[in-house]
């Protein structure tokens, strides 16, 4: 389904992303966020945590990937927010944790000639959802 051509009720793309360690020290490097909950796994499971997790921000990045990806322009984002509900876990091997990502078309209206499209996201990991109330707003390509 082209963005283009948006209505509401369209569902976008699904997108699949296996996250891996290595993706973690990519991040934790481009980002800032050094916390080790993010790399050890000593530090997390002594943090109550399963085992290491994904930044938050990573996946919602992800959760960005997929609306950009959908209409082709990173800058065609206005408006983007959402809750962490759940961590995804990330084990130390080769394949990582799979996170699927999907997002449904809310509205499309008219904005001074501009078509905006209202899409929520949603993403999971194992099953269950690990954003809450992930909404956006996007421009339509024309």
């Amino acid at each position: 389904m082209s963005a283009s051509g948006a209505a509401a009720g369209d569902e976008l793309p699904p997108l699949q992303v296996h996250l891996t360690r290595a993706d973690l020290v990519r991040y934790a490097g481009a980002s800032g966020d050094l916390n080790p909950i993010h790399w050890s796994d000593r530090v997390a499971t002594g943090a109550g945590l399963p085992g290491v997790i994904a930044h938050g921000m990573l996946t919602m990045a992800l959760a960005g990937r997929l609306l950009t990806s959908w209409t082709g322009d990173p800058s065609s984002v206005r408006s983007y927010g959402t809750r962490f509900t759940r961590p995804v876990v990330v084990p130390d091997d080769d394949t990582g944790a799979l996170v699927e990502l999907s997002g449904k078309v809310s509205d499309v209206r008219d904005d001074d000639g501009v078509r905006i499209a209202t899409v929520d996201l949603a993403a999971r990991f194992d099953g269950k959802t690990v954003l809450g109330r992930a909404r956006a707003e996007v421009v339509l390509p024309s």
